[in-house]
């Protein structure tokens, strides 16, 4: 039997998501169809903001000086704050329809954004929590503060930290982090012991300001024009340098041993000019995941070193910028627990037979043989945390305690937090060794059928959980004190970890991430590539 009971509360919440579910089912679409990537959720943001607004919250635009952030607040009188967020960012080059064949999507570039997690229903599953909650504690005169927060760049682990340094979590008592599963293992359950790693991020800007300084002893005589004289090596010898370096280095970086991965992107790589002129700037982006915050400074420790001796050779200066820097996980096994007594009193997501169909479809347009339950096992049933955190351990080196990468952990420094997972839509192994593109798991997170139960199931394990922390106070004094215990003291005790971005850090909202822009040439124009070539010919001017 389910440990947690269907109190009058919480029926009022569930009640709540049963009939709104057309509503909200229709507004997973909206998000879902925005597919904006990180840092340019302007629609998505502002949809948000609008329907928030709406049902009575408090919204603050912008928050912590990301544009494309807010925190919205709504109390029903003095009682604990509970925090939890919507994110709504997809993933530049994973278009796709919400059809069970590979078909980018219509209107917009081939190499457009797409929700891959989808983090368009991983907000719209917390939304739905949050406001079921609110709509219970109306009813029943439940005392306590709402705080949900629009977190935009999670692909980049971007805005969490960032909240966290300017103090936007500090007055919660504790918070939700819902996300579609991630391991097949842990489909339907809540993190244990091991939570997410640390992810930091750096920009390093290669700048040729002074070219003319490269080789001061040439001669410029007769009838030499100037540009016959040696040209310094400039920005794009030096991301080049960079990027080639790092890679060969990147066995040296850390010890052969627990799950790390390092990853680069070139935002610039010089600019459209004369070809005998030094391209005068280029940057490169370092992206890490790693377990513990000690891998991280001796990785980036090395790129450092790496860039000063690139920008030396090319004749650049170098400047570093962070992107994001998270800390490692806090588990809190109070928050855990009762949230998946929840999961076990509302049970895991349910597919009807117009999501097996399109699975089916999708099995055999993959070379599949089409199968009766063509949904994977793992995703329809519940797996306990405990049972969960085994499966960890089994795969684990002893001394590794976190994995992966998710800027949910800034959260789990400064209030109780729970890491809660409900399957996405996958599907079943196939046998012949056919393996599924990533294509099709984006396709279904796009179709209702498929995705709506994943949503709905975590909106009605969000509302139910609020409802027992604010009728029953034990939970959070578990909670607290847990919390307490790991941190020696809370926020600033002696094992508490501070943010680790500054409290007047600038969110890297300016640099040349890709977004959908208006121009002369049309709108929602796609800033990488501008047009395929083919289409090429349609740029130039009437």
């Amino acid at each position: 039997m389910p440990k947690a009971e269907l109190t009058p509360a919480k029926k009022t919440a569930l009640d709540w998501i049963d009939t709104n579910r057309d509503r909200l089912s229709q507004d997973h679409q909206t998000i879902w169809s925005f597919h904006e990537p990180s840092w340019r959720e302007y629609r998505s943001a502002a949809w948000y903001v609008e329907r928030l607004r709406a049902e009575g919250f408090e919204v603050e635009v912008g928050s912590g000086g990301m544009p494309t952030a807010f925190c919205a607040t709504w109390s029903n009188g003095d009682g604990p704050t509970i925090g939890g967020y919507a994110e709504y960012d997809a993933v530049p080059g994973q278009s796709q329809e919400a059809v069970p064949y590979r078909k980018p999507r219509e209107g917009v570039n081939r190499f457009a954004a797409g929700h891959t997690d989808p983090h368009s229903a991983l907000g719209i599953g917390s939304f739905t929590g949050f406001l079921a909650a609110k709509r219970a504690m109306e009813q029943h005169g439940l005392k306590g503060r709402l705080k949900f927060f629009g977190e935009p760049a999670e692909k980049m682990c971007g805005s969490k930290p960032v909240h966290a340094a300017k103090g936007y979590y500090d007055d919660l008592d504790a918070a939700f982090s819902f996300h579609p599963h991630s391991f097949p293992a842990l489909a339907n359950s809540c993190f244990w012991d091991t939570h997410c790693a640390a992810y930091w991020s750096r920009i390093y800007t290669f700048e040729c300001a002074a070219p003319e300084t490269w080789n001061t002893s040439a001669a410029n005589v007769g009838v030499a024009h100037v540009h016959n004289v040696a040209r310094a090596p400039g920005a794009i010898d030096a991301v080049c340098l960079m990027y080639t370096s790092s890679k060969y280095m990147k066995e040296a970086m850390l010890p052969h041993t627990g799950s790390w991965s390092l990853n680069e992107y070139i935002p610039i790589a010089g600019q459209a000019t004369a070809d005998n002129l030094a391209p005068n700037i280029s940057q490169i982006q370092y992206s890490l995941r790693a377990p513990t915050l000690e891998m991280c400074e001796q990785v980036f420790a090395v790129l450092d070193r790496n860039a000063e001796h690139c920008a030396a050779m090319s004749h650049c200066t170098v400047t570093k910028a962070w992107v994001t820097r998270t800390r490692q996980g806090l588990a809190n096994h109070a928050m855990a627990q009762i949230t998946y007594d929840n999961f076990e009193l509302i049970g895991p997501p349910q597919w009807n037979d117009d999501a097996r169909a399109f699975a089916r479809e999708l099995q055999k347009n993959l070379g599949a043989k089409p199968m009766e339950d063509p949904f994977a096992p793992e995703t329809q049933v519940l797996t306990t945390p405990q049972e969960g955190e085994a499966w960890f351990r089994s795969q684990l080196p002893s001394w590794q305690h976190n994995i992966s990468a998710d800027d949910y952990v800034d959260y789990t420094w400064h209030a109780p937090t729970v890491r809660l997972y409900v399957a996405r839509p996958a599907l079943r192994a196939a046998e012949g060794g056919v393996r599924y593109p990533e294509w099709s798991r984006y396709a279904m997170c796009g179709y209702p059928a498929c995705i709506d139960p994943m949503w709905e199931t975590a909106g009605r394990v969000i509302a139910a959980t609020i409802v027992d922390l604010l009728t029953e106070p034990e939970h959070l004094r578990k909670a607290r004190a847990e919390f307490e215990e790991r941190t020696g003291g809370g926020i600033g005790g002696s094992k508490w970890v501070a943010p680790l971005l500054p409290k007047d850090f600038a969110p890297p909202v300016h640099y040349r991430w890709p977004e959908y822009i208006d121009t002369v040439r049309g709108a929602g124009e796609w800033t990488i590539p501008t047009q395929d070539p083919s289409q090429q010919a349609s740029l130039e001017p009437k």
